[in-house]
């Protein structure tokens, strides 16, 4: 599972002209879901991305994370983060979770964060999404919980 995570003043995603998803403060993060990927990924990434400690304390250092300030995630699934780009001009996604594995589970990535206390939004899985983000820093990270050490 991937995760491209963004420290935002604010985000939202719209469907249709119709916001569907937004927070203040917080963290966008985009979402992919590849073959293989378990719960136990979800819980994962969930879990850190919580915990991450990416926004400045009150000597201006990164020290404190997205519950410390009271911010929210706003996650969107994304799998074109598993788009690969190495052949030819035309990305392949044979390694991206067939929809359903994947819809399944984004939604317990999602419900991990919720369960953590973090205030969540989303998107609408498999719609055409209009994403704003306003970056804060910029603090951008990429995360895999295939790539754990």
């Amino acid at each position: 599972m991937r995760a491209v995570v963004q420290r935002v003043l604010r985000g939202s995603v719209t469907v249709d002209d119709t916001t569907v998803g937004q927070i203040d403060q917080g963290l966008v993060v985009l979402l992919g879901v590849g073959q293989g990927d378990t719960v136990d990924d979800a819980r994962y990434l969930a879990d850190k991305i919580c915990q991450l400690r990416i926004f400045t304390d009150e000597q201006g250092k990164l020290n404190l994370s997205v519950q410390d300030v009271g911010g929210g995630v706003l996650a969107i699934s994304q799998f074109t983060l598993y788009g690969d780009c190495r052949k030819g001009r035309r990305p392949g996604y044979s390694k991206a979770a067939l929809p359903e594995e994947a819809k399944e589970l984004y939604e317990s990535f999602v419900q991990r964060l919720i369960c953590n206390g973090l205030p969540t939004a989303t998107g609408i899985f498999q719609e055409h999404m209009v994403v704003e983000i306003i970056n804060d820093g910029p603090v951008t990270l990429l995360l895999d919980s295939n790539k754990i050490f």
